[in-house]
């Protein structure tokens, strides 16, 4: 992995996940251009929403199967050739088919950070981590910055013809440049299709780390969600009495995280992922109490806003490298299927953190909102502080049963079986008495 190619993996994530967030832009563009409503042409954003999710379900856990250049190019191509379909789109069901098809393809992000964690030994992994996961925050940053200027200059059609342009050429560029087969990750699963499908549920109820590590990113997403989908409903009170404009530069302020993520990568490959979360859920939980008084409105509760917002989004943003980097020591040959499994859970918490934001803040308003977040990252601060005791009783119980099991076979603990005898002998004592005694008949 070196610096060249991992500046290219970064750079692929940021288009793979900008294509995401541009078309939220040009909603209104959209709706101009094709003679319909913004409410029916949202459908769009929707769509590439829907399509990205049925992508890391149906395509993602291929990256176990297949190599990876072929793979990500294949993806990269298809992903292309549906911006410029979307471009050419002549009605609105066209370009949802399209947005939903570019959605499903636009997963190369998914498929190269369980990629990295193999091309990389273990004490560079949360840097190399860190790095793919800057590269994805400023791609969701500047999409929208992007689309919406381009659009307002050459229409709604030139940000897909530019972006399919790009992820073509991005697709050339990764042919020559990745390396050859999976030599360097381990070696691919040669499990039928509905097998592999199935294979993250499985890992689900087989790995206890990865589900710690799905729950500490299903809270505090839902948390992030949570805030994030209630913040343009306080900005829109009189307490404030400011529009969308507002929360998109408050976004803006979330470029900071790519700087901090590849610090904290490094900082998981020094201390171990368990550090690093419980930081991160502490942050989680300081974000809260700072978010709690932004309802003071006016120009000290938008300060409040912006150092809460960014508090949260470090937290965020850090626990997912730490969790990463623990999913993927798991299992060397599956981590595509461990990230699908990963991201799948956090992405339902992300929406239930959603729906449950929406709620709580009718009910009881902003400071409702900023105790459900407090109460999520206290539920994944306890999660934590019990992962050592539960492993502690683990490892009690497997050191109870290994006698039992050795006296069920009528073997001694700690001797091979051709070393039986009645009492124990110690190993240095069994060493040097085996020294002494022939090897073979001809000795």
């Amino acid at each position: 992995m070196s610096r060249r190619l991992l500046l290219l993996l970064s750079l692929t994530c940021a288009f793979g996940v900008g294509n995401l967030y541009f078309p939220q832009a040009i909603t209104p563009l959209i709706a101009a251009g094709l003679g319909t409503s913004v409410d029916s042409a949202t459908l769009v954003v929707t769509a590439v929403q829907i399509g990205y999710t049925v992508g890391i379900f149906l395509l993602v856990p291929l990256g176990d199967r297949l190599p990876h250049r072929p793979l990500l190019v294949t993806l990269l191509t298809l992903s292309g050739v549906g911006l410029l379909a979307a471009a050419c789109a002549p009605t609105l069901p066209a370009l949802v088919a399209a947005g939903a098809f570019v959605g499903a393809t636009t997963v190369a992000a998914q498929i190269i950070s369980p990629m990295a964690a193999g091309m990389v030994p273990a004490d560079r992994r949360g840097a190399v981590l860190g790095t793919l996961l800057s590269g994805s925050i400023g791609g969701m940053l500047l999409a929208r910055t992007f689309g919406g200027a381009l659009g307002e200059w050459l229409g709604w059609r030139a940000p897909y013809l530019v972006a399919g342009a790009l992820v073509l050429a991005l697709a050339a560029v990764l042919a020559r440049a990745l390396p050859d087969g999976t030599a360097a990750t381990a070696p691919p699963t040669r499990q039928p299709y509905p097998a592999l499908l199935a294979e993250p549920l499985r890992l689900l109820r087989a790995e206890p780390e990865l589900r710690r590590s799905c729950f500490y990113q299903a809270t505090v997403f839902a948390g992030f969600s949570a805030v994030w989908t209630c913040l343009p409903l306080l900005l829109a009170e009189p307490a404030y009495g400011l529009g969308a404009q507002t929360v998109g530069m408050l976004a803006l302020v979330g470029a900071a995280t790519m700087v901090c993520t590849p610090l904290t990568g490094r900082h998981v490959d020094r201390r171990g992922s368990d550090p690093v979360n419980l930081a991160a859920l502490l942050g989680t939980l300081g974000a809260a109490a700072v978010l709690a008084a932004g309802g003071w409105g006016g120009t000290p509760g938008l300060a409040v806003l912006v150092l809460g917002t960014l508090l949260l989004d470090v937290a965020m943003q850090s626990g997912m490298i730490a969790n990463k980097t623990r999913v993927y020591e798991l299992r060397p040959d599956a981590r595509s299927r461990l990230n699908t499994a990963y991201m799948t859970c956090g992405y339902l918490g992300g929406s239930a953190g959603s729906w449950l934001g929406v709620r709580v803040y009718g009910l009881a308003g902003w400071p409702a909102v900023c105790a459900l977040v407090a109460l999520l990252a206290v539920l994944a601060l306890a999660r934590h502080l019990a992962a050592p005791l539960r492993r502690r009783g683990t490892d009690r119980a497997a050191g109870a049963a290994a006698p039992i099991a050795a006296h069920s076979t009528g073997e001694p603990t700690g001797l091979p079986a051709e070393g039986r005898c009645a009492v124990p002998v110690p190993v240095p004592v069994r060493a040097r008495v085996q020294a002494q005694v022939p090897q073979s008949p001809h000795e």
